[in-house]
């Protein structure tokens, strides 16, 4: 299980470190893919197989399946750590996420989110996320 929240910068060539106890969640590979709300999740390969099963089993018929499923895996990409724990962001998913210098690292149950400094802020900042009428919203899940 993944949980915490963690600042880190990304260098010129698109490295950034991954706090070690997240390290060791993920393994020796994992899967980087673009995600929602303008950030990046990361799978270790068991979630990401998991995750791969259920998208696999959508509908080929529904345009909006093909749609999500062709979002997740045309962004996706299988990471290692080099030898100091560093990953390489590609270009095209620090675009997509709006990663230039800082970076918010985030457990979120069974992955990670990497968000943009300023994407992370601009969220919680959200006038219209107001954490109790989301917790009212849950409730009624039986959260």
């Amino acid at each position: 299980m993944f949980i915490g929240e963690y600042q880190h910068n990304i260098d010129n060539k698109g490295r950034m470190i991954i706090p070690s106890k997240f390290r060791e969640g993920l393994g020796e590979h994992f899967v980087l893919t673009k995600g929602l709300d303008g950030c990046l999740f990361v799978y270790s390969i068991d979630e990401w197989k998991i995750l791969e099963e259920k998208l696999r089993s959508l509908p080929l018929t529904s345009k909006d399946a093909r749609a999500f499923v062709r979002f997740f895996f045309a962004g996706a990409t299988e990471c290692e750590f080099d030898k100091q724990g560093r990953i390489v962001i590609p270009g095209n998913l620090r675009e997509y996420a709006g990663i230039v210098k800082e970076a918010i690292i985030i457990g979120v149950s069974n992955r990670l989110e990497v968000w943009s400094k300023e994407k992370w802020l601009d969220y919680n900042d959200d006038e219209d996320l107001s954490y109790d009428a989301i917790a009212e919203k849950m409730s009624l899940l039986g959260i």
